[in-house]
């Protein structure tokens, strides 16, 4: 199934996230794609915050390839992978990405295109385009 949700503007993001929570059902492990700049970074931080995270807790995990939030309203665990920095599926398996993901908490995964290999068969696909007028377009395809 796709689902679509148009952002106009950053102060749309609040809704977008919204939007997208309402159609995650039970899965837990979605991976976004989109070029650089495209805002996956921008977009999973309101969603953790939509989530119940403190938004000043958010922020990219680059460097550290994952980082962990908990909702303070559900008290449900979140990591949030940027695979943007791995060479290969085997620095991935190195860190036991295959365990977060089999965990059961949500798992938000941008560049996931280094490591699908690894990616659990229902994972949701996620993919962020960015539109001539700088809208994006947000779509969610599920198994």
């Amino acid at each position: 199934m796709k689902f679509e949700i148009q952002v106009n503007s950053i102060d749309e993001l609040p809704q977008a996230a919204r939007e997208f929570m309402a159609h995650m059902d039970d899965f837990t492990v979605y991976a976004f794609y989109g070029a650089m700049g495209a805002g996956k970074t921008t977009f999973i931080n309101a969603l953790c915050r939509e989530l119940g995270v403190e938004s000043d807790m958010t922020n990219s995990p680059s460097f550290a390839i994952i980082n962990e939030y908990r909702s303070d309203t559900t008290a449900e665990l979140i990591y949030h992978f940027d695979c943007y920095r791995l060479e290969n599926e085997q620095e991935a398996i190195d860190i036991d990405a295959e365990d977060y993901f089999d965990s059961g908490a949500l798992c938000f995964i941008e560049w996931p295109e280094r490591i699908e290999g690894l990616l659990p068969d229902d994972t949701v696909r996620v993919d962020i385009v960015v539109n001539d007028d700088e809208s994006r377009t947000i779509t969610l395809t599920t198994p």
